[in-house]
C-alpha cells in the first residue's frame, strides 16, 4: 500500500529567479524529504504539461539540487515567517495561498 503525505501549502510564491513554498505538514516527515516530493511532484507535472521545456533546461533538470529551508515548531508564527518570505525579493508574487494537496 502506497503512504499518503499531507502537505498544506500556506502560500506559493515567485520571485526573480527562484520559487518560495510555505508549507505545513506533521513532523513525522523530514524537511529533506518533503523537498524531494515537491520538487519531484512539481517538475513531472510541469514536463507533463509542457514537454517541449524539457528540451530548453541544462540536463534536462527542472530544479536544482540545492534549496534553503526553515522549521517553525507548534509554537512558531505562521504570519511572521508569510511575511519574511514576501519581503526576500523585490519581485516576490503571490500565486496561491492555503491549499491542501494530497501527494501520492
Amino acid at each position: 500500500m502506497a503512504e499518503r503525505y499531507q502537505v498544506k501549502f500556506l502560500e506559493i510564491g515567485t520571485d526573480k529567479d527562484h520559487v518560495h513554498f510555505l508549507v505545513q505538514s506533521v513532523p513525522t516527515y523530514s524537511v529533506t524529504k518533503l523537498v524531494a516530493l515537491i520538487k519531484s511532484i512539481t517538475a513531472r507535472e510541469i514536463f507533463r504539461r509542457c514537454p517541449q521545456i524539457k528540451k530548453k533546461l541544462w540536463g534536462g533538470e527542472f530544479w536544482t539540487d540545492g534549496y534553503f529551508a526553515s522549521t517553525v515548531g507548534k509554537h512558531g508564527d505562521e504570519q511572521m515567517i508569510g511575511k519574511y518570505v514576501q519581503n526576500q525579493g523585490k519581485t516576490y508574487q503571490k500565486l496561491h495561498s492555503d491549499y491542501q494537496l494530497a501527494l501520492f
